[in-house]
Order: structure tokens, then sequence, then C-alpha cells
């Protein structure tokens, strides 16, 4: 007997019930332990830490840490569909200034080919009410994460003619799923399913190792399941969960909200000129801002991914026609600001960048990137880097871009600003967000050193372009920010 079963967007499994020969024993037994062919949904709680990918402070150094004091994980294995509720707190790091923690209450969800997020939109007042915002970056990893639950990963390996081989004492199960994504799961001689290891893509690491450990198995309530669940991706931990309790089959009935179940379309590149040959290029999460000089453009970063790239690359050619794109300063190598960079590297830019960063990116982009291969992939050209220590000058005879390293930020130690002394602009990212209402209570540290180092560095700002946030601010809205530090 057969029943469809709907994973990844665009695939169906057949689950086979009356499991055959070609699957071994231990696959079988485990499922029967785990009663992988009952479950069609789970909840899972508990508390533990959770670690914020592509943040590091470093690079090359782990995620940063949150202490999660509540973690509720309800998946439908049949849609499939899941939702994750968390509450968390940024751990204290000893020697890095951060701001004071906040408790964050993250609301997750997918289902099928869909995933959003359900919280306030970003930099809106205290008090504003959470809309759903679609994440259409996150559905590989979150429908990831339900096949990489015990009874997930049963369920699909038996769905989708897994092939077992012996590994020791334990038998190694893989499969692969929606024509490309595969999946490596180890059952040891208990039975029990001890790591799934699969890939997802990542604009800056590419096929992304995600892998999953599962210990200390015990009855819940007539559920088996690991007490203790780890979560590594690249390379680093993204989860560690101690599970308290764990409920089989309750109802989880998870729909797309209307206004994004469909396909949302790319944000427009909007532009507001600053100066002569000078603009602030926005219209989603991120920005940039393009820098023409006699022969060419200068672009201070490339965030989030080659879409948006290829849209500001298509900007600036109807900015400056017949002036290619020559520089790209990169902020700082956090993932969602340096997630564009490759394809200014395909189309042949120098990637200006704190020397911190070279290595960690060359790194980084030797790895394949099969899952979605991007414009470099295909050519395959080496990066061309110009670094920096502390200060760098780019300059056509006539304007002068300083790019400067924020010292002494705990956000992250290659941070930059850049500044344009002529036209008397400080572009930044991460370390000031300009945000409606009143200054907070307590004065964001970021945004204080953002300002001593203004000083520091005999800066005259008349305008701040920071890389978040509503718009361009002045000099007076960052001292109005900090106020109670530099009063």
């Amino acid at each position: 007997m057969r029943k469809a079963l709907n994973t990844l967007p665009g695939l169906t499994f057949a689950l086979t019930m009356a499991f055959g020969a070609a699957q071994a024993a231990s696959l079988r037994d485990a499922a029967t332990a785990l009663g992988a062919a009952n479950v069609k949904s789970i909840e899972f709680s508990g508390s533990g830490r959770w670690f914020q990918f592509g943040q590091a402070p470093i690079p090359n150094a782990p995620w940063p840490q949150f202490d999660v004091t509540s973690y509720v994980a309800d998946i439908n294995y049949d849609v499939p569909s899941a939702r994750v509720q968390q509450v968390r707190k940024q751990a204290i790091e000893p020697g890095r200034l951060r701001p004071d923690p906040v408790e964050q209450k993250p609301d997750l969800y997918v289902s099928g080919g869909t995933a959003w997020n359900v919280a306030p939109p970003p930099n809106s007042p205290p008090g504003t009410a959470p809309v759903p915002t679609s994440q259409p970056g996150a559905v590989e990893e979150r429908l990831a994460e339900i096949w990489a639950t015990p009874q997930g990963f049963l369920k699909a390996a038996l769905a989708n003619d897994a092939k077992s081989e012996p590994a020791g004492a334990n038998l190694e199960v893989s499969f692969t799923a929606g024509g490309k994504y595969h999946y490596v799961g180890v059952i040891n001689a208990r039975n029990q399913l001890e790591r799934v290891r699969t890939w997802i893509d990542s604009p800056v690491l590419g096929d992304t190792l995600v892998e999953t450990s599962f210990s200390d198995y015990k009855d819940f309530g007539g559920a088996q399941f690991p007490a203790h669940i780890v979560r590594t991706q690249g390379g680093h931990p993204v989860l560690d969960l101690n599970v308290a309790a764990v409920k089989l089959n309750p109802a989880v009935d998870i729909a797309a909200p209307q206004n994004v179940a469909a396909a949302p379309a790319p944000a427009p590149v909007a532009v507001n000129k600053l100066a002569n040959g000078v603009y602030y290029l926005t219209g989603g999460t991120h920005h940039s801002v393009a820098i023409e000089q006699r022969d060419h453009v200068v672009l201070v970063e490339a965030p989030l991914n080659e879409e948006r790239s290829l849209a500001l690359i298509d900007k600036i050619k109807e900015l400056a026609p017949n002036k290619p794109i020559k520089y790209v300063v990169a902020s700082h190598v956090h993932f969602d600001h340096s997630g564009g960079l490759r394809t200014f590297v395909d189309a042949d830019a120098v990637i200006v960048a704190h020397e911190l960063d070279k290595p960690y990116l060359e790194g980084a982009w030797a790895a394949p990137h099969t899952l979605r291969p991007d414009l470099l992939s295909r050519s395959q050209k080496p990066a061309k880097f110009e670094t920096y220590s502390d200060r760098h000058v780019l300059t056509d005879g006539s304007r002068a871009i300083e790019i400067h390293r924020i010292a002494g930020n705990g956000h992250s130690d290659d941070l930059a600003l850049v500044y344009l002394p002529a036209e008397k602009i400080l572009i930044e990212a991460d370390a000031y967000t300009p945000t409606p209402g009143n200054p907070p209570a307590t004065p964001n540290p970021y945004s204080v050193n953002l300002y001593d180092n203004i000083q520091k560095l005999k800066l005259d700002v008349a305008q701040i372009a920071a890389l978040h946030g509503p718009g361009v601010v002045t000099l007076a809205d960052l001292r109005a920010a900090i106020s109670q530090a530099t009063n």
C-alpha cells in the first residue's frame, strides 16, 4: 500500500507501508521503533542554545550564542510544514561590548515551498503589531530541518528507496530527495537514528553541510525521541537543544498567509541622489551606495544574494552608462552583507575588504555551488582583492573615497565605514541603524563607538547613509540616538 507524502517543493514521496526486501532490517526496525509510519505530525519542546548563522564577530569564529529558555517546534510531515517558536537572549561574550541583551521571540514558519516570519516590521516603533513577512531564502533550511528529525528522516528514507550500507556496528542510510537534496543518516545497533547530514545552499558558503546529532533517546509518554539534539551548519553549532516534552500527532495546521503565499517579487532598487555622482540605492532590507569616478564606479556593499547584485548592476548601468563597476567595498563579512559579492567577482570587480576577510572569503568561495549554481560557479574567475588594516583610500585624482576600520566595535572586528570628504557623506552598516521614535533609554554601544571613531578620525559628517533603516540622516541624529552617553 502506498500513501502520498508531499515534502520538498515539487516533490511527492511515496511512502511504502509494506517494506520491501531491498530495505535493510535495521531501517525497518528503526522506523517501527519510532512509529514513523503512524506519525503524521509531532511537537517537541525544550530549552538550550541557539547560534546566529553567518554573523560571527571574527571570520572563522563560531556563530554568536543565544540562550534559549523556550523552544517549541510543531511539524506536519504530510504537507510538509512547520512552526518554530523561541524565547531567547544573546549570551554575554567576555571582552566584547554588545547592546544589553533583549528578549527575542522569533516565530518562524514554512509550508510547502513558502517560508515566512511573523514579527513587527523592521525599524518599527515599540508596540507595533506583528505581521507575516516572506522569507524565500529560508525555505531550504526549514524544510531540511523537518526531514532531519528522527521520524521525518525515516519517513523520507523509506519513501525515497534509500540505500543502506553497513558502517561498523551501525547502518548508513542515504537518499536523494527532490532531485538534488542529499541526506545521509546513521542508525545504531539499538535502531536509533544518531545523525543526519544534508546540504543546503548559502550565497557565501555554497553547498553548506547541515549535520544534526541525536542522543539520550527516551520514552516521552509513548513517543521515542532524543532528549538531546545538536545541529551544526557551516562547521559551527546552530542549535543545542535539551528536549523536555514530545507530543505525537498533535493538530498542526499551517497554511501560508495570503500576503506571502504568492512568490514575492524582488525588491526594486530605489535611487536617492546624495550628491553629484553619489547614489543611495535602497528598496529592500539592505542598502548600497554607488559612487562615480572619472571612468568607473565604486559600489559600497553587495548584500544578500546574487539576485540583489544583478538588480544593482542593472540600476548602476542606468545611472552611469559606460562606466564599469571597478571596486566593491565590503563593510564586513557577515553573510547578509556579503552574500552578493561573488556576483561582482564574476563581473571582474575588485573586492575591497579588511585583511581579516580575504582568506575567509577565498576559502568559502572555493566550495562547490551545485545546489544553486551562480555566475561565478560557472565562470570560475579568480577573486581580486585590495585589503587594508585600518585605512584605505580609493581615488581617481578628483574624488577620494576613504575606508576606515571602525576600531573597537563589538559588532564585528572587520567592520568598516566609508567616508567621502568632499561631500561630507559617511556610509556605514550595523553600527548605527536609524529608527523612528524617541532614542533608546540605553544607547547602543555600537553607535556610541561609531561616534567616538568619527571624532577620533576628525571626520566632518553632514549626511549618514546607513545601510539599514529608513533613509539618510545627519550627525545630529546620531548624537540624539546616543544622547545619554555624550551629554
